[in-house]
């Protein structure tokens, strides 16, 4: 028997069974499957939230992490159950585009997380989805669990020429910073510094604001990336 009547077989048997509903155990693995996959993907959904580090939380994305993840279990599902529904599948997917922009690569972290846990799961590889779950999370602890109580901060003080460099380096003490730019603007002066400061401590722009010939101080956290 060929390559080409196996599939035939195959096709025809997936065929006829299509008005034959599930079987009990079918139904219990679809069960199962959709219901391992919503946990993994709230597992998800609470990392995401835990280690998010953005200016503003998206509470959109992650609630369509855990969807994902649940509809990707069910897309598995479907295609490793029912060879007809796979080939109509794969056409449809084809035809899909998504045109949402991801402008955090951290998030294309989450999102494949989430997807490769739906198929995973969708295929019966529960210990592999465990276990990829607990390596990433350890991965993402690592990487990012250490920087947490530190943040960037974009400084933007205005200044008369009365003031100097060495009055601005007394104000921000101990603090990690660079001067990213320095406009001058007849006496007037703008300065932009990145600052790197523990927790929500915004200290530094009160001492700055008390030196003599600031005019304003305007802090902004910083996440890394430029938005348009």
């Amino acid at each position: 028997m060929s390559v080409q009547d196996v599939f035939k077989k195959s096709f025809l048997e997936q065929l006829g069974s299509i008005g034959n509903g599930f079987s009990p155990e079918q139904i219990i693995r679809i069960v199962m499957a959709l219901v391992v996959s919503l946990l993994l993907g709230m597992f998800i959904n609470v990392v995401y939230k835990k280690f998010y580090r953005g200016v503003v939380y998206n509470r959109n994305f992650s609630i369509a992490l855990v969807g994902m993840t649940v509809l990707t279990a069910m897309v598995t599902l479907a295609i490793s159950t029912n060879i007809v529904i796979s080939l109509g599948m794969v056409g449809a997917l084809s035809i899909v585009r998504f045109r949402t922009a991801i402008k955090n690569p951290l998030d294309l972290v989450y999102l494949f997380w989430a997807i490769t846990t739906g198929i995973t799961v969708g295929a019966n590889a529960y210990p592999l989805a465990l276990i990829s779950a607990i390596v990433v999370f350890i991965l993402i602890l690592a990487m990012t669990g250490k920087n947490q109580s530190a943040r960037i901060y974009i400084a933007i003080v205005h200044y008369s020429g009365l003031t100097t460099a060495d009055e601005i380096k007394v104000a921000m003490g101990r603090l990690n910073y660079r001067i990213k730019s320095k406009t001058l603007r007849g006496d007037t002066c703008e300065l932009t510094m990145e600052v790197m400061a523990k927790g929500d401590s915004l200290a530094f722009a009160d001492r700055l604001r008390m030196i003599n010939g600031v005019t304003d101080v305007t802090v902004v956290q910083y996440d890394g990336e430029y938005h348009d």
